[in-house]
């Protein structure tokens, strides 16, 4: 097999991107068309779709819109046929919404324990049950994830759960839609200064003293983690199925986290 740079290309393929009005998935969804791809996208926030639309479609590609909360599962299953309608089968899912507050598992009630669950599996799960049987052979799933998934997160118990779900439910795909060429990858971004995660990065700031968990001792930018996914859709990857790429995964891990005085977590 000959390495060119057309195997990097996406050209004529249909993605969508879930989440992607604004952070990791605007990007995902910018890069994605910068490749060749026409792309749909959701989001429930539905005022900064237009500047991603925009984006696309001075990329000379094909861009769709729909304002969706991705927990909802028929609401998924119609936007996932709207678009199959208007751009054609799809070759490349991202599942990137999701979401996350910091509290210690025993002030988490109930319910909110089910909103977790439902924004960091359900919406995985949604899309691959909808967008599976519209899907083009060979095409490719991407679902992101988190470091958080690797280690223990105090604070973060449910979402780290769930996000470690995503993963191993990762896995399985790929073995069970292997026969159809598709492929099955996770992207486990650190902390990236995005809009949705400013909440949480103040809390994790506190939580780390100043201290960025990470190799390379800096946030990672939203276009890094949309490269990795952007690489993950084309054919460069066209043998990488199951596995989990981390974005900075970090050197510091369960074992540097220390109990303070107070009962609160910090490095």
């Amino acid at each position: 097999m000959e390495i060119t740079p057309e195997r990097a290309l996406l050209t004529g393929k249909v993605a969508v991107v879930t989440g992607g009005a604004q952070g990791i998935g605007e990007a995902t969804a910018i890069a994605l068309a910068a490749f060749g791809a026409d792309v749909a996208i959701c989001d429930f926030q539905a005022d900064k779709m237009p500047a991603v639309v925009a984006a696309i479609e001075a990329l000379g590609r094909r861009a769709h819109a729909t304002e969706l909360d991705v927990r909802d599962e028929p609401g998924v299953g119609a936007w996932l046929a709207a678009v199959h309608a208007e751009l054609g089968a799809l070759d490349i899912i991202v599942n990137n919404a999701g979401g996350g507050f910091h509290s210690l598992y025993e002030n988490v009630s109930p319910k909110g324990e089910g909103v977790l669950i439902a924004e960091n599996f359900g919406t995985v799960s949604n899309c691959v049950r909808h967008g599976v049987p519209l899907m083009n052979d060979g095409g490719a799933i991407i679902n992101v994830t988190s470091v958080e998934a690797y280690h223990a997160a105090p604070g973060f118990g449910v979402y780290s759960a769930m996000k470690a779900a995503v993963e191993q439910f990762t896995k399985t795909m790929s073995m069970e839609l292997g026969h159809r060429g598709i492929r099955v990858n996770c992207v486990a971004p650190d902390m990236m200064p995005t809009p949705g995660d400013e909440e949480l990065q103040e809390d994790s700031s506190a939580l780390m003293g100043g201290l960025f968990p990470t190799s390379l001792r800096r946030m990672g930018e939203a276009e890094e983690c949309a490269s990795v996914i952007a690489f993950l859709a084309s054919d460069m990857a066209s043998f990488v199925t199951g596995t989990s790429i981390p974005v900075d995964g970090g050197t510091i891990a369960a074992a540097s986290w220390k109990i303070r005085e107070d009962g609160t977590f910090g490095l």
